[in-house]
């Protein structure tokens, strides 16, 4: 049923309110994996072996192996950990209380928070980008990762190159909610499982993501265990892809596709990285634009009227004018 061994079944799922279908599940050297790479489709990958060196990365090795520097942990006083722009706070005037705050700690004193974990605790969740002032070990595993793969995949489909490589170890459901990224995403789970829920880039009208400026930028503003429907009525015509990820699969989430993860709860911690590449060359344009391309013009809109008006609360406002103003009870708009 679940493609990842017994450790989980549908009691650790939990029921949304929007239908989902399943990630296709192929071979790397399936002709499946490159036609939907290529397409920007997501796909689980179930034999890249492209972090087998690190599948023994669990708990206690990476205590034994981490060293002693500090590292990036986000606590929270629930079960989500929604991103923010710490430079945007700096810029956005309106009132903005982070729902998550930025913990630096050693792996040991992290191990210990999770292990001495009590319901009504603040939860905890690493996020650290990979680099050489990890331990020696650590680094020779992230050496050994399958990077001739991962290599002839950027060549083949022409992205541009790596920019980052993020370890996330979180403990059991521990949840990111729905957002998108700007770059090509290789995610690959080391120990436990996730699972993965992506919707398609014309999904922005349904998700109601935040503005450019705002702190929550890239993130929806929708809650999914408290949906708004009048406030966000596109809510009703959501429709996903999901899976559910375990040690050694790799999900591609292709740049653009709003993704919400979360760890199997009632389970264990989970560990993964990801391999965040960005996109290839401007591709040329044709119409209709890709719903991509416009998530892109809507970015850059936004954008401009920032650095025309200096004030972000006034660009909400001048949107609106111009649509109202401008673009409603138009009828030829739909013809």
């Amino acid at each position: 049923m679940n493609g990842g061994g017994p450790e989980w079944d549908e009691t650790h799922i939990t029921k949304y309110f929007f239908p989902t279908e399943q990630i296709p599940r192929v071979s790397c050297t399936d002709p499946l994996a490159d036609e939907l790479i290529s397409q920007e489709k997501p796909v689980v990958l179930t034999d890249t072996k492209l972090c087998d060196s690190a599948l023994k990365w669990d708990l206690d090795y990476l205590a034994e192996n981490m060293g002693n520097e500090r590292y990036m942990v986000f606590v929270s006083k629930n079960n989500k950990f929604k991103y923010y722009d710490e430079a945007k706070m700096r810029v956005y005037k309106a009132n903005f209380v982070p729902p998550t705050k930025r913990v630096d700690m050693t792996f040991q004193e992290f191990v210990k928070k999770l292990r001495e974990w009590k319901p009504g605790d603040e939860r905890a969740y690493l996020q650290q980008g990979l680099n050489n002032t990890f331990g020696h070990a650590i680094v020779l595993d992230f050496l050994q990762f399958n990077w001739q793969w991962l290599n002839v995949q950027q060549k083949k489909h022409k992205w541009g190159p790596l920019t980052s490589n993020l370890l996330l170890v979180g403990m059991e459901g521990n949840i990111t909610p729905v957002h998108y990224d700007e770059q090509q995403n290789f995610f690959c789970q080391l120990v436990g499982y996730k699972r993965c829920i992506l919707f398609a880039p014309e999904h922005y009208e349904r998700l109601y993501p935040h503005p450019v400026y705002h702190p929550h930028d890239r993130q929806a503003q929708v809650d999914f265990d408290a949906p708004n429907f009048e406030k966000f009525p596109g809510l009703d015509k959501l429709e996903g892809w999901e899976t559910v990820i375990g040690p050694g699969e790799v999900l591609y989430i292709p740049m653009y596709w709003w993704h919400h993860i979360e760890s199997l709860r009632d389970l264990s911690h989970t560990v993964s990285v990801n391999f965040w590449y960005k996109g290839g060359p401007t591709e040329s344009i044709t119409y209709p634009l890709k719903p991509r391309q416009k998530l892109a013009v809507m970015r850059n809109v936004e954008k401009m009227l920032l650095e025309a008006l200096k004030d972000p609360a006034e660009v909400g406002p001048l949107l609106r004018s111009l649509v109202l103003g401008r673009y409603t009870g138009d009828e030829s708009l739909g013809e």
